[in-house]
């Protein structure tokens, strides 16, 4: 049977991303004299961590000028893909782009936030993040992201002690969400409560490093 590109989106939409990619390499025309091709190939190499890939594809895209939805979504998976593989000032400047064009998410400003978090920029990263709880004050990633900031950074442990527990009320088995409470009640010399809110966040996410190392330092502080 003849590849399509209608094929390649059925076969997209049931998350069957390696025949769907299958599809569209098949396909008479190529992803550079295509932008829809483009799109949906870039798509698939971001679920399939084919970052390098879908790099290419996602700025042939941005690059067409046609669709004014595509280049959006596809500038935020772009900012996606350099954050997860820590391109922080890449991430910075597609996030920048949105919001230049004057997007309102808090979503994009989440992501900044985290970006800019990354590279040091704490004021910057503050009015990020405060700028998306402005817009959804119930965004629970960025009353955790503030937090973690807040206590983090030594600037204020009462708030952010606030913020996460507004996140950790939003989604009480999130273990990023739970950490972050504890080590913001550490921040703040509460230990009791510290442990045992990182302690249910190392049940709830068993190896993870962080965790296990900020569950570390609260025992380290107890034997002192």
């Amino acid at each position: 049977m003849k590849a399509t590109l209608k094929r390649c989106i059925q076969f997209y939409n049931k998350k069957r991303f390696e025949q769907a990619k299958k599809e569209l390499l098949a396909l008479e025309q190529k992803p550079e004299d295509n932008p829809e091709i483009a799109y949906y190939l870039g798509l698939i190499n971001t679920h399939l961590q084919e970052y390098d890939e879908a790099i290419i594809n996602l700025e042939q895209v941005v690059l067409s000028h046609q669709n004014l939805f595509q280049i959006f979504q596809c500038r935020m998976i772009l900012g996606f893909i350099y954050s997860v593989t820590r391109r922080f000032r890449l991430a910075e400047m597609e996030f920048k782009h949105l919001i230049d064009l004057g997007v309102e998410s808090p979503q994009v400003y989440a992501s900044m936030g985290y970006v800019l978090y990354a590279q040091k920029k704490i004021g910057e990263c503050i009015k990020c993040l405060e700028k998306a709880l402005e817009l959804r004050p119930d965004y629970a990633g960025a009353l955790n992201n503030l937090g973690f900031v807040y206590a983090e950074e030594k600037l204020d442990y009462d708030r952010a002690i606030d913020l996460c527990k507004k996140a950790v009320k939003l989604n009480p088995k999130n273990p990023v969400y739970l950490d972050s409470l504890g080590w913001a009640y550490f921040k703040n010399g509460n230990i009791m409560d510290a442990k045992a809110y990182l302690r249910k966040a190392l049940e709830l996410s068993k190896g993870n490093r962080e965790i296990a190392d900020h569950l570390r330092s609260v025992i380290a502080a107890v034997k002192a």
